[in-house]
């Protein structure tokens, strides 16, 4: 049965979708089974492993709402083992769509439990935002890895996003656990990433994963071109920089596999 990880922060920009596209694609490389569930409707994690979102004709919208089956929906990455329940500009108008429906939390719950146990691993891309759709991934996910940028004001939002989790502990998924921060964009020639990285662990202590994303071009310039970095540059900061996360969530599920893929990028 396949784990089901939200990347969620309300904050945009903060490296969630670049997470959940390159994690999922290092995970796909070590040789797991990796469905990513795009749930924003800006569909960038869609776009970011090669897929045109205007040549898109069905999407999770359709699952949320119409009921078609996830596996009619679902597309094969590039990568091996590596798929995608793509997102649409149309999922806008879900959450409205969404509100008169009874369990109205629980429909994108529903839709994962119908493939999950085809995959190792399930990522959820969410939105920048805490609206229904989010509500509905946290109340599927069995943790969430909260990105955190290594910039000003890092942690503003992040007491509202850690209340939202706590009230869908108490109400919709009791089970849900907090998989871990992850810092992003860390820049080694600013005094401020290293003081957001000190302020973080202040606050989260062992709660924050020991990898952190560093600032790259080459992880920038990868989503313009369909690929994840594993694809786009395999050698680049960034990949390293992903694959280690790879390495320590797996490590930290105790899910280890030897793997001729892990052997070649060593």
């Amino acid at each position: 049965m396949g784990k089901v990880i939200a990347l969620a922060n309300q904050k945009g920009g903060v490296g969630k979708t670049t997470t959940a596209i390159n994690l999922a694609s290092s995970l796909a490389v070590l040789e797991y089974k990796v469905l990513i569930v795009d749930a924003d409707p800006q569909a960038n994690a869609t776009s970011g492993i090669g897929f045109d979102t205007k040549n898109i004709k069905t999407s999770i919208y359709e699952s949320l709402i119409d009921g078609v089956h996830p596996k009619d929906i679902i597309l094969n990455s590039e990568i091996e083992g590596l798929d995608i329940l793509p997102s649409h500009i149309d999922l806008v108008g879900a959450e409205i769509e969404m509100l008169n429906q009874p369990n109205r939390e629980k429909m994108m719950k529903h839709v994962i439990e119908k493939v999950k146990d085809n995959y190792d691993f399930v990522l959820i891309d969410c939105s920048p935002s805490l609206g229904l759709i989010t509500v509905n991934a946290l109340t599927a996910a069995d943790s969430v890895i909260i990105p955190v940028q290594c910039e000003y004001f890092a942690l503003e939002g992040l007491g509202k996003l850690l209340n939202t989790i706590k009230i869908i502990q108490a109400r919709l998924n009791p089970d849900l656990k907090i998989e871990g921060f992850l810092l992003t964009m860390y820049d080694t020639r600013l005094r401020l990433s290293n003081q957001v990285v000190e302020e973080v662990k202040k606050h989260f202590q062992q709660m924050v994963f020991e990898t952190i994303v560093q600032r790259n071009v080459k992880l920038s310039e990868a989503p313009s071109y369909g690929l994840p970095i594993v694809l786009y540059d395999a050698e680049s900061k960034g990949s390293v920089n992903y694959l280690n996360l790879a390495r320590e969530l797996l490590q930290k599920n105790e899910m280890t596999k030897i793997s001729n893929a892990e052997k070649i990028i060593e």
